[in-house]
C-alpha cells in the first residue's frame, strides 16, 4: 500500500492548495476536515469529515490509511474572534492539536508540518522579523499557535516526533488556473475584500488607520502567495523524510506593500478604482510586518515564485470572477 500524507484542514484555503501541490508531485493524500470553514468542492482527494478534537475519528483514519506524515492547517484563525471568544480558540487550536498528536503517537507517525503564524511575534521590535525575534503574541490566536510550537519542540526532545512549524505572513492569491481560491464568510482579508468592491459585492472598502509610520500612513504587510506556501510544505515534508531536525521557519517574500499600494494594484489588474474610506486603527495592528525568510531558503531551497503584488492579485482576480464555492 502506498504511503499517504494526511492533510488536516485540507478543505480550507491554504490546505486545499497544499493538497493540490502534493498530488501534482505524486503523493497520495487523504483530507480530514470538519467543513466548518472549508469547502467540500475545494477537495481533490479522499475526504473524511470529522473534527480534530475527535480522537476516535482520527484513530480510524490512521488505521484505514498508511499515513507517513501529517500536515496540519485546521484552526480558528480570525484574530478578532479569538479576542472575543478565547475559549473556543484554545479548545480548537490547542486541545484539538493535542488530540491529533496523541493519535499520531498511537499510530507511530513522527513527521508533522504545522501551520503557525507571524502573530506569535506580537508587536515588532525590529524589521524584518526573523525567527530569533522574541515571541510575545497579543491575541489568543497568536498565543494558541505559539503554545503548540512549544509543545512540538518538547515532543521532539522527548519522543522523536519531528515537526516543521511555518510562521506565515499574509497568505494571498489563488491557484493560477482559477479552480480553487479564497472563500471566507465573512471575508476579512484585504485582497478579496477589495475585489468584492470591484465586483459590486460590497459598497466600500475601509482602511483601518491612515496615520501609521509607513510610506503612505497605512499598514505595511508581507503578502506571500498561497501556492508558494504549498510548495514550502511539500519541501518541508521532503526535509523531514530525509531526517531533518524540527524547528520554526518564517514564510514571506521579505518585501511589503501598504494597504493603499494593494488597492492601487487591484486597480491596475482590474481596471477599476477601489472606493475606500478611512477608519480608525484596529487594536493590535502593527505599522509594519515583514518576514525575514533566509532560513527557509537555506534549509528547504524555498523560493517564492510570486513576488510581484500584481501577479498575486491577478490570480485572486481570476478566482473571484468565477468562484466555484
Amino acid at each position: 500500500m502506498a504511503q499517504t500524507v494526511l492533510v488536516i484542514g485540507g478543505a480550507g484555503y491554504i490546505g486545499a492548495h497544499a493538497v493540490r501541490d502534493l498530488q501534482a508531485s505524486g503523493h497520495d493524500v487523504v483530507v480530514f476536515d470538519n467543513l466548518s470553514t472549508g469547502h467540500r468542492a475545494a477537495v481533490s482527494a479522499p475526504l473524511v469529515v470529522g473534527d480534530i478534537r475527535d480522537e476516535a475519528a482520527l484513530n480510524r483514519v490512521f488505521e484505514q490509511y498508511q499515513i507517513c506524515a501529517v500536515m496540519h492547517f485546521a484552526a480558528l484563525a480570525i484574530v478578532g474572534e479569538s479576542v472575543r471568544d478565547p475559549m473556543s480558540t484554545y479548545h480548537n487550536n490547542v486541545s484539538g492539536t493535542l488530540v491529533l498528536l496523541r493519535a499520531m503517537q498511537r499510530a507511530g507517525v513522527d513527521k508533522l508540518v504545522f501551520s503557525s503564524t507571524c502573530a506569535v511575534y506580537g508587536a515588532p521590535q525590529y524589521l524584518p522579523l526573523d525567527e530569533q525575534h522574541p515571541c510575545n503574541p497579543v491575541s489568543p490566536y497568536g498565543s494558541s499557535k505559539h503554545m503548540i510550537e512549544v509543545v512540538l519542540r518538547d515532543l521532539e526532545r522527548a519522543c522523536g516526533v519531528r515537526s516543521v512549524c511555518f510562521r506565515y505572513f499574509n497568505a494571498a492569491g489563488a491557484h493560477p488556473d482559477g479552480s480553487i481560491g479564497e472563500s471566507h464568510e465573512p471575508e476579512t482579508h484585504l485582497i478579496p475584500s477589495a475585489l468584492e468592491v470591484v465586483l459590486g459585492r460590497r459598497s466600500q472598502f475601509k482602511v483601518f488607520g491612515t496615520d501609521f509610520d509607513t510610506r503612505d500612513g497605512t499598514c505595511l504587510r508581507d503578502y506571500v502567495h498561497v501556492c508558494d506556501l504549498a510548495t514550502a510544505h511539500r519541501q518541508a515534508l521532503d526535509y523531514l523524510k530525509a531526517g531533518g531536525v524540527g524547528g520554526v521557519w518564517n514564510l514571506g517574500t521579505e518585501s511589503g506593500c501598504t494597504v493603499l499600494e494593494v488597492l492601487q494594484s487591484v486597480a491596475r489588474v482590474t481596471g477599476v478604482e477601489v472606493a475606500w474610506e478611512p477608519s480608525g486603527r484596529r487594536e493590535g495592528d502593527a505599522p509594519g510586518l515583514l518576514a525575514g525568510a533566509t532560513a527557509a531558503r537555506s534549509t528547504f531551497g524555498w523560493e517564492p515564485a510570486f513576488r510581484d503584488i500584481d501577479a498575486i492579485v491577478d490570480t485572486a482576480w481570476r478566482w473571484m470572477q468565477n468562484k466555484r464555492y
